[in-house]
Parts: C-alpha cells; sequence; structure tokens
C-alpha cells in the first residue's frame, strides 16, 4: 500500500497565473514532499484552475496533523479550496440494495481482489434477496424492519450508519431518499441511475427509451442531492440498441453497464480522483 497524500485544490485562475502553482510546489518541496503525480484543469468560464497533486510522505517533515496549520498562509493568499487525503487509509463504506443484486455482486468482487481500497462495513436493503452474496462474502447484512415505512427506514439507516461510514453506495437501492436523510452524506452517497441523464430521469427509464425508438442507451453514476437524478456526474457509459431490442433486451444489456459505470465511479471517490465544484465533477484519471 502506497504512503502518499492527496491534495485537490480549486483556485481562481488569475491567481493560478500569479504563482499559485508555484508556490504550492515549493511548499511541498520545501518540506522534503516527493511530487508523484500532478494533473490539472482549467475552467475558463468558471475562472477556476483545478488540481490533484499526489505526493510521497516517506521524507515528508510536516505530521499530517498539522498539515492545515502550516498550508493555511498559502491557502488563504491564494484563495485555495482543498481536501487533503492519504492513500493508506481505507474508507468505511455501506451498500444499499434492493431486490436487483448485480451491481452489489460487482462490488463486493472488486473489493476482494483488492480493487476497491476500503472496508465495507454493512449491507443494508428493504429485500432478503442479498444476504446470501453478504454472508458468501462475510459482510454483515441488515434487513429494514419496516421497508415500507420510508421515514422509519430511513431512522432505522441513520441509527445503524450515523457518521461513522465514510461512502454510502446505493446499488440499485430503488427508494427516494429524503432531502433530510441526504443532507447527512452530501458528496458522500453515490447512486447508479439506469439511463444517460439528464434523459429518462425517475422510474423506469429502459421503458422510457423503449417508448422513444432511441438507438443508445446509457448509466450515469452521480452524487445523490436532495434534487431527484440531479447530483454531481461522475461517470457514464452508453450501449448501442435497435428497433429488434425489447425492454428485456434494454434491461439485459444495461445491467452490464451499470455495473461498471457505478464501480468506476467508486473507485475514483475511493482514489480520492473526483473534486466537485458547480454540481459538475472533474475526473483525474
Amino acid at each position: 500500500m502506497k504512503h502518499t497524500a492527496v491534495l485537490l485544490l480549486s483556485t481562481p485562475m488569475r491567481l493560478a497565473r500569479k504563482g499559485a502553482v508555484t508556490a504550492i510546489a515549493q511548499f511541498l518541496t520545501a518540506h522534503n514532499g516527493s511530487l508523484l503525480h500532478s494533473d490539472d484543469h482549467l475552467d475558463s468560464d468558471r475562472d477556476l484552475f483545478l488540481s490533484r497533486l499526489e505526493w510521497d510522505l516517506d521524507e515528508f517533515d510536516i505530521p499530517i496533523s498539522e498539515f492545515e496549520h502550516h498550508f493555511e498562509p498559502l491557502a488563504e493568499r491564494f484563495q485555495i479550496n482543498y481536501h487533503l487525503a492519504l492513500t493508506d487509509y481505507r474508507p468505511k463504506v455501506a451498500i444499499l440494495v434492493s431486490s436487483y443484486c448485480h451491481c452489489l455482486a460487482d462490488l463486493l468482487y472488486r473489493h476482494s481482489t483488492g480493487e476497491l481500497a476500503c472496508e465495507i462495513v454493512v449491507i443494508i436493503s428493504n429485500h432478503p434477496t442479498a444476504k446470501p452474496l453478504a454472508d458468501f462474502h462475510h459482510v454483515p447484512f441488515h434487513l429494514l424492519t419496516r421497508p415500507k415505512d420510508k421515514r422509519e427506514s430511513e431512522r432505522e439507516m441513520l441509527e445503524l450508519l450515523g457518521q461513522n461510514v465514510d461512502l454510502i453506495v446505493l446499488a440499485r437501492y430503488m427508494q427516494i431518499l429524503s432531502p433530510e436523510f441526504v443532507a447527512q452524506y452530501l458528496l458522500r452517497m453515490i447512486n447508479i441511475h439506469h439511463s444517460f441523464l439528464p434523459a429518462f430521469v425517475g422510474a423506469k427509464p429502459y421503458h422510457q427509451a423503449f417508448e422513444r425508438g432511441v438507438k443508445l442507451i446509457g448509466v450515469t453514476s452521480h452524487y445523490v442531492t436532495a434534487t431527484l437524478d440531479d447530483g454531481p456526474i461522475i461517470e457514464q457509459d452508453v450501449v448501442r440498441v435497435s428497433h429488434r431490442d425489447t425492454v428485456e433486451d434494454m434491461l439485459f444489456k444495461g445491467r452490464d453497464l451499470e455495473k461498471l459505470v457505478l464501480s468506476r465511479a467508486v473507485r475514483w471517490h475511493l482514489e480520492n480522483r473526483i473534486l466537485v465544484y458547480k454540481n459538475k465533477t472533474v475526473v483525474f484519471v
């Protein structure tokens, strides 16, 4: 496992041009930080410079617990918004799922092979279908007591999870979460939606696509916000369909995509590769 740190940051582009980028690099090297990766993006329309920096901590002479204190003068000078993460930290992840288990199965497999560097602490469901998978992978499984009572289910989940998880993954959890619940985990909850958003928002998007006679169907992984299917998009993909495809054919093709797109989004989040701004994302891959 790497012993490195990642800094995700944004600063006004005019300040980046006036020395912010150089100042950050000099700060890291002055404290014996060996820069391993640097990836930048300029958003001219919003006057923003966005960056992901990763450096080796083996000889870095600032304790991570004191990083903010040392970096703050630089952040104030150049109006830098930033998030610091350690790559050897294994985030605690909870997975919510309903009766379709294909995304859950894929996430659990990738976790077992080490592709998803995290600790899956619990699987929560409003159906018993996922329990055999959870048992096979030795992950605690919690069946909601009163799944038809939305308010009670959310209270139960909040009591179970609290603030003890770093990320919640909605692996085809087919319930609309309240704004109050979402607010507890803002930008810490990733959903897979079975359409190429913003097209076909809401229920039964494959049926909607079939009625419109589309030639491409897609899926979208995004952060969950209070507005349904409107959070910052992390990843999307598409597959071609034809007039010969039935709704069932679309469902079959779409489920393969759902697994891939969700796992990519989760992995990028765990690897601290996503920077969110203005309801958009920059994904440094």
